[in-house]
């Protein structure tokens, strides 16, 4: 990370000066920013005072003091830059170390412990809107609960999920992102703004990549649904109904009843629209013949896979390399 702008984070701000001294929590907010019902109730913060001039708001936690309970408007990033923190949110412990991120829906409570003088927390504020709808199609068959809590946050809808922690990854690949988002803030250059937009795209892309579903806590109708649509996804060249009922010990009509109950869609249309999935990503990253291409993914109609593509992605792929 850029060794000036780490300098600027650890430097003390006037806030800090002062919650050091007392380790007393400090208002960091004009009244502008925040309203309540009463006193008891939480602290609600309103969109518009962050957002002015930018859609994606970063700012460094003040430490030496706790942070009370309080809900956003807007959803929220916690990075732990350096060091550990714990917070207790919608009503849970959370302890991040360095590298983690936590990603909090809007409405989500949380308060944070006191940070001492070397846990730097970045917080990332931005907006649904900074979430388009097509970086949502893009990701929209991402077998990941992030994928459902961001499509959830634009289309109204309430999620089950209300916050996800990401653990730092082996190969740092979040946290370079991070990074480069942070740096590029913080170094306030020209376009800053519309590059921090794209490094926002990039991150919750990496994010859906490095986030696996975790199976434990659903029910096992569900656990065994997931089960299937990742065999899909991984072996949609040469699988069949037959080898899954074999798998997981079904008669092939229960399970194939089964799918289109829990999922909507018939087993042989999940297969064909896979196979059309990794078709469009070879399309769109090679320089591959659609011929090979429409081999590798287990079809040997030309006509049909041509026809299907175009209904489903509603273009021709001869457009997608124009």
């Amino acid at each position: 990370m850029d060794s000036r702008v780490l300098s600027r984070l650890k430097q003390h701000e006037l806030i800090e000066v002062k919650q050091l001294k007392t380790g007393k929590h400090v208002e960091d907010l004009p009244k502008e920013a925040i309203y309540k019902k009463n006193e008891s109730t939480n602290i609600k913060v309103s969109n518009n005072y962050f957002f002015r001039n930018r859609d994606i708001y970063i700012s460094k936690h003040d430490r030496f003091a706790a942070y009370p309970k309080h809900s956003h408007q807007f959803l929220e990033m916690n990075y732990m830059l350096n060091g550990t923190c714990d917070q207790i949110v919608d009503g849970k412990n959370v302890h991040l170390n360095k590298g983690d991120l936590l990603l909090m829906d809007v409405g989500c409570t949380h308060s944070i412990g006191k940070l001492s003088e070397n846990d730097i927390l970045i917080n990332l504020l931005f907006r649904d809107q900074s979430i388009s709808i097509n970086f949502l199609d893009d990701m929209r068959r991402s077998n990941s609960v992030l994928y459902d809590f961001l499509l959830n946050r634009v289309s109204g809808e309430s999620n089950t999920v209300r916050y996800i922690i990401f653990r730092n990854n082996i190969d740092n690949d979040i946290r370079y992102t991070m990074e480069d988002i942070i740096t590029e803030y913080y170094s306030k250059r020209e376009f800053s703004n519309s590059i921090i937009k794209e490094y926002l795209s990039i991150l919750l892309t990496k994010l859906v990549r490095h986030y696996h579903v975790s199976t434990d806590k659903r029910s096992p109708q569900q656990q065994l649904v997931i089960k299937i649509l990742k065999d899909i996804s991984e072996e949609f060249r040469d699988i069949s109904l037959e080898k899954l009922a074999k798998k997981y010990d079904y008669n092939k009509n229960y399970l194939s009843n089964f799918i289109k109950r829990e999922v909507g869609i018939p087993f042989t249309t999940l297969v064909m629209n896979q196979r059309l999935i990794q078709a469009h990503n070879m399309i769109t990253s090679t320089n591959l013949p659609i011929s090979e291409i429409i081999e590798d993914i287990g079809m040997k109609n030309k006509n049909s896979f041509y026809k299907k593509y175009k209904a489903y992605y509603l273009m021709m792929t001869g457009d997608e390399r124009k």
